[in-house]
């Protein structure tokens, strides 16, 4: 029996385009959700909302300075 290898992919990191859902600020962290759907979040609202962040993110990308 051969095993079946499952591909991983990992979030792409925020986009300069990419804006703060909560302010329209410079997206600087992606944040998965185990549903499937993300969010970006400025840099101000990723430490303002870090703990809830933790508690639902499945992975959590920061972007490349």
């Amino acid at each position: 029996m051969t095993p079946t290898l499952t591909p991983t992919t990992s979030a792409a990191p925020p986009f300069a385009g990419d804006r703060c859902d909560r302010c329209r600020a410079q997206a600087r962290v992606r944040v998965v959700l185990a549903g499937g759907g993300d969010l970006v979040f400025c840099g101000h609202h990723a430490r303002v909302f870090d703990t809830r962040i933790r508690e639902v993110a499945v992975e959590v990308v920061k972007a490349d300075d």
